[in-house]
């Protein structure tokens, strides 16, 4: 970790979140950072998932951030390439590689409660950060069920966000496992060249039509030429999707038009009765994540597919046996079930005040102050964290918010290490933290996540929604803008600590 002994700010992960907290730290006037990657290249979950099919279920436009717009985008819904190589840019364009250190996966972060900072030790060397930013995301980690008998299983076995590319697919009897965002994708995708295709079907999906299509080249040009019109079409989209946020959060019976529109467009799609029942959920959409296909179900009336209403539930060699007796074989299991999004590892690996970790901390549920900041972890912050997730709209908006209050909370303590003896740290305070999640479950209690009668991913092993946010992204940026020093204790360090260790003396109050 050469050059980087000691650090202002630490940051794990390089996907949207790392990236555009590492932009937004250098336009604070903050340079003494470091942007932590396990991997060798930028891109997070845009780097990992690279299986055919691969896309955004959210318009391009609105899917990056507001102050990198890119007026290239070549479809209204673009590809896991086209994404990660925006991604690839942001890193170049706003100069963020020297502060990136690949191959370098956070093991273990420690608060140091004398000190007031947090060592850090990693698969590349260690450091020490007066600030930790967990910016790992929810879709970082793959989730394999445990399945009786997979480690027998003699063909190929991969999850979707794992893809093995050197596996020929073709001519062989593939089975994937699993019917949400990823899979509905790869179905389509691999449907022409797979000898049979079995999709294991635990939940059938609400899907909609995918409004997807060519950006022209004169829109390219025009976005180009006048930048505004590009602010204004993110801003249409935007406004679209926040105009919806009544249906899912207070009035779900809303929900039954759009519920309509998904029916016709799989009555559309599927003549047979007999599959068209297996493909009918029986819950209120949007109780789980809506998806977005056009190909999805024209590919499932294909001859060389099987639909099995019915999850797998043991593997007998190359046999797979679904939980109500059905049997198949395959050559090929392909996983697209999903990822540990309320069970984040990178929890585990954080300790606190008293080396209890953060998982251990979540133990009964997920819970943080303004989804940002949990009681116990001083100075440490994650992007994505609880109930910050959207279900219609752009992540990218959640996450320029948290930027914000992660700046103001770089601000507050310079603010208070000019004013005080010695450095700070801010704590959330548990009253806080209890109130800010008691008022989020309360709300929850309405939504169509709750009330749709479906068991979703959102949900903890509890049954609390620990994922979603309630309320509109405007809302969110709202509550987000500033750091209220009465949610946190301020604790202090002797003044002799003030200038440890390197860079450990630079404040943003002297830079931002």
């Amino acid at each position: 970790m050469a050059g980087h002994e000691h650090v202002r700010v630490a940051v794990i992960g390089s996907g949207f979140g790392g990236l555009g907290a590492a932009v937004r730290l250098r336009r604070a006037g903050v340079t003494d950072f470091v942007v932590l990657e396990r991997r060798d290249s930028v891109g997070g979950t845009w780097r990992d998932n690279s299986y055919p099919g691969c896309a955004c279920d959210v318009p391009s436009h609105l899917y990056s951030f507001s102050f990198a717009p890119n007026p290239d985008w070549p479809r209204t819904f673009s590809g896991q390439e086209h994404i990660r190589a925006y991604l690839e840019r942001v890193a170049d364009t706003f100069g963020l590689r020297p502060h990136i250190c690949c191959n370098a996966e956070v093991t273990e972060a420690r608060w140091d409660g004398e000190e007031l900072r947090w060592e850090i030790d990693t698969t590349g060397g260690t450091l020490t950060a007066d600030m930790l930013v967990s910016a790992t995301g929810p879709l970082s980690d793959p989730k394999i069920p445990g399945i009786p008998g997979l480690d027998g299983f003699p063909g190929k076995v991969f999850h979707s966000a794992q893809w093995d590319h050197d596996y020929d697919l073709r001519g062989k009897r593939v089975a994937v496992i699993g019917t949400g965002a990823s899979a509905i994708q790869i179905v389509p995708a691999i449907q022409p060249v797979a000898g049979r295709l079995t999709v294991f079907q635990r939940t059938p999906p609400w899907v909609m039509p995918r409004m997807d299509r060519e950006v022209g080249a004169l829109e390219r040009r025009l976005h180009a030429a006048v930048p505004a019109t590009g602010a204004l079409r993110r801003r249409l989209l935007w406004l679209v999707r926040e105009l919806q946020v009544g249906a899912f959060t207070r009035h779900p019976a809303r929900m039954g038009l759009v519920e309509k529109l998904a029916r016709h467009h799989l009555h559309k799609a599927v003549e047979d009765p007999e599959l068209r029942a297996k493909l009918t959920p029986d819950y209120r959409i949007g109780c789980k994540r809506i998806l977005l296909s056009n190909t999805y179900y024209p590919a499932l009336v294909r001859p060389n597919v099987d639909v099995v209403a019915s999850g797998l539930a043991e593997v007998r060699g190359s046999t797979l046996v679904a939980s109500d007796g059905t049997e198949a074989e395959a050559d090929a299991i392909v996983f697209g079930t999903g990822f540990h999004v309320t069970d984040m590892p990178i929890a585990q690996r954080i300790r606190g005040v008293g080396g209890i970790t953060l998982a251990e901390s979540w133990k009964d549920g997920m819970e943080a102050l303004r989804g940002s900041t949990a009681a116990g972890f001083p100075n440490f912050m994650t992007i994505i964290g609880p109930n910050t997730g959207l279900g219609n709209s752009s992540m990218i908006l959640i996450i320029e918010a948290q930027l914000t209050y992660l700046v103001d909370y770089l601000r507050q303590l310079g603010a208070l290490t000019a004013a005080g003896a010695g450095r700070a740290a801010l704590d959330a305070r548990p009253e806080a933290v209890r109130s800010w999640n008691d008022r989020i479950q309360r709300r929850m209690e309405r939504t169509v996540w709750t009330t749709g009668g479906c068991d979703s991913w959102y949900l903890d092993a509890r049954g609390r929604n620990t994922t979603v946010w309630p309320g509109t992204t405007g809302e969110f940026r709202r509550v987000t803008r500033r750091v209220d020093l009465a949610e946190y204790e301020v604790l202090r360090a002797p003044a002799r600590t003030a200038g440890a260790a390197g860079g450990a003396g630079r404040t943003a109050a002297e830079v931002a």
